[in-house]
């Protein structure tokens, strides 16, 4: 069906978006080769890591022993959107997740510039958490060895450092087993998640042995400002449960297993990180937490008087940042898949391996890009940054869950979002709440970000855009054939 109404606005159905992906088959030449179980791990693994681990010394300068309060907060906003990516993501069981439920809601203009958001939430973040990673490798080496790696090989520049090596090694690692294949990938990383679990529960064990009431006094020192602030802080460690609608087309029965993962992974990692945060400040004071690497350890290692406990915390950094390295890569791929099966993105990107039914190309693209921030650039530079980009797909996210249940009433749902329209709306507002808490600087940023996106997209994607290419054929028969000509006759509407 050639797109009418409107010039310009090109939505795509989401009846076509999953004949395409082959959603409800066998994804685009992809595998389904993970459960329930394994989805559940994959979206444990893409949360739990640098945000936690690395971040939460960050939200506690912030807001001092409120910190607890920051994190519900930040949980809340993702409880809401939760809700949104549920019903989604059981409709429009794809691999391009957010970027796919704009194209069907909102239009082909807005779907790019989610999908250049996503740069930032599966890409860019994927070079904080992998500096994250060095500096508890760091930590590991120092209580293994009593040796490690040298400022210049470890630190970006700014903190000391020329190169931040570890963070380079550990995302080639994470390509590395990747284009294996996504049934080694989803072993990996559900080992990984079920160790970083047991860590942090171990953490919050010895961190309430030593607590002390008199920590969490003056509760609030920055008021309502400092809250709202750590909150925006404390969502970067929520980011990545979004990456489990990545998966739609890797994973079995995804209209049930979706929806179902995606609220798991919340309440368990929301209930995780109220006690992790409850137990790190009632060992520790604030002002003694606040701004301190590898934060978790130094606790350890204070209550236990010993470099062992700070040591296996470490290790579990390791491993669980490493995992989320893993996972959202994995998701980042998936989004240019779909992208690029749009004709959005160069065509390099949606080329399946026939023989690990894997984006290979596109997997070692992305590493080898997010390799070089990941070298260079200080952690808390990028921080905001990608929480700001994650809050604004996010707020679309909602905004599309609106939109399909007016435009498509009739959409199989296997999932829907309890008290509608109350809980999106809800969503959109706590996103801008946390948007606004990041402060002038990140919002010029972001705006240069959109600014740039929507120049890629005039430039490259609305030229060389499927849907695009299918509205232009004559109508009246003349030319050559869409089929014949290779462009994917799509059904499309206009909004």
């Amino acid at each position: 069906m050639r797109p009418s109404g409107p010039r310009g606005l090109r939505i795509k159905s989401p009846d076509v978006l999953i004949a395409e992906s082959g959603a409800d088959l066998e994804g685009h030449g992809l595998r389904r080769s993970m459960g329930l179980f394994q989805l559940v791990c994959f979206g444990i693994g893409a949360i739990v890591g640098t945000g936690i681990f690395v971040g939460l010394s960050d939200t506690v300068a912030e807001a001092g022993p409120a910190v607890l309060v920051s994190f519900v907060l930040a949980a809340v906003t993702c409880v809401f959107t939760a809700f949104s990516f549920a019903e989604l993501g059981g409709a429009i069981p794809v691999s391009g997740s957010s970027y796919s439920y704009a194209y069907a809601a909102l239009g082909e203009r807005t779907a790019f510039l989610v999908g250049w958001c996503l740069l930032l939430e599966y890409g860019v973040s994927v070079s904080a958490v992998a500096v994250g990673w060095g500096e508890y490798l760091n930590e590991l080496l120092g209580s293994l060895t009593g040796w490690q790696l040298p400022a210049a090989l470890s630190n970006p520049p700014g903190e000391g450092g020329i190169v931040n090596l570890p963070a380079v090694v550990v995302i080639l690692l994470a390509a590395l087993l990747l284009v294996r294949g996504v049934r080694e990938s989803a072993r990996a990383t559900a080992a990984m998640a079920v160790l970083k679990l047991a860590i942090l529960v171990l953490f919050c064990a010895v961190g309430f042995s030593a607590f002390r009431a008199g920590n969490l006094t003056p509760f609030a020192p920055q008021s309502i400002a400092g809250i709202t602030s750590g909150a925006s802080v404390a969502f970067f460690s929520y980011i990545g449960f979004d990456a489990i609608t990545t998966a739609g087309e890797e994973v079995r029965n995804p209209r049930r297993n979706i929806p179902i993962a995606i609220m798991v992974c919340i309440g368990v990692v929301t209930v995780l990180y109220s006690l992790v945060a409850l137990a790190a400040i009632g060992a520790l004071s604030a002002d003694q937490v606040a701004d301190r690497p590898a934060a978790l350890s130094l606790i350890v290692d204070h209550v236990t008087h010993s470099a062992l406990g700070g040591g296996v915390i470490a290790f579990g950094a390791v491993v669980a940042i490493a995992s989320v390295v893993l996972a959202v890569m994995y998701g980042q791929t998936r989004i240019l898949m779909s992208m690029s099966r749009d004709g959005l993105v160069p065509r390099v990107f949606e080329r399946v391996s026939p023989r690990t039914a894997t984006p290979v190309a596109n997997t070692w693209i992305v590493a080898a890009v997010f390799a070089v921030p990941a070298a260079v650039v200080p952690l808390d530079v990028v921080m905001n940054l990608t929480s700001i980009g994650t809050l604004a797909v996010m707020a679309v996210v909602n905004v599309s869950v609106l939109v399909l249940r007016r435009t498509r009433p009739d959409l199989q749902r296997r999932f829907r979002v309890p008290l509608f329209p109350v809980s999106p709306i809800l969503g959109i507002g706590f996103c801008g709440y946390l948007m606004y808490g990041t402060g002038p600087a990140t919002w010029l940023q972001f705006a240069a970000f959109l600014v740039a996106g929507a120049l890629v997209y005039a430039a490259y994607g609305r030229r060389h855009s499927r849907l695009g290419a299918a509205a232009r054929q004559p109508v009246d028969g003349a030319g050559p054939d869409p089929v014949s000509a290779g462009v994917p006759v799509v059904a499309a509407r206009e909004g």
